[in-house]
């Protein structure tokens, strides 16, 4: 299983989203630092999911983070995020 479909596949179980895309824009940071040869290393995640009602942007992003775990964040370079319910 690639990163992406581990990071689709934690968010899918913990949010129920009614929108998930995790998209792979590693490629457009070769040359950058965190790059990583074949890809995985930079993310870029769309989700829209009832389970983020009431939440401020920070404990949003906290709990993606959390969902995705300390050892495959450990794993990737750049997380950007779009959240929202």
């Amino acid at each position: 299983m690639t990163r992406a479909e581990e990071i689709q596949q934690r968010l899918q179980q913990a949010f129920a989203p009614s929108t998930l895309d995790v998209r792979d824009d590693s490629e457009r940071h070769r040359g950058h630092a965190g790059y990583q040869e074949g890809g995985e290393s930079h993310f870029h995640v769309t989700m829209r999911s009832d389970a983020m009602a009431g939440k401020s942007r920070i404990a949003r992003h906290r709990a993606v983070h959390g969902a995705i775990g300390a050892e495959l964040m450990g794993q990737i370079h750049a997380l950007s995020l779009d959240l929202d319910v």
